[in-house]
């Protein structure tokens, strides 16, 4: 066996152990796989204020920062920090 193939046979063998990226990402793939959209958002806000998209179905969670239309962050005075609220709750 040559050097070549001593790299290539194990780096191969990682290779096909990996997840493909062609995955659908608007699908859960845990055990009760389901569409996100069909899930229940709510909003944490950080230490500094700023809210936070969260969606946490018990095995998994999914975070994204809350936006607005330009892109800046929504921050808002007065929320407590480190705290869940309900879309409801938020406005």
């Amino acid at each position: 066996m040559n050097a070549a193939s001593r790299f290539l046979s194990p780096l191969l063998a990682v290779l096909a152990g990996c997840t493909p990226t062609w995955q659908d990402t608007t699908v859960d793939q845990g055990i009760d796989i389901h569409e996100l959209s069909q899930l229940q958002a709510e909003i944490w806000v950080d230490p500094e204020g700023c809210d936070h998209w969260i969606i946490d179905d018990g095995l998994e969670g999914y975070m994204d920062p809350r936006r607005r239309p330009d892109g800046t962050p929504v921050c808002r005075p007065g929320a407590v920090p480190e705290t869940i609220y309900s879309i409801e709750e938020a406005r």
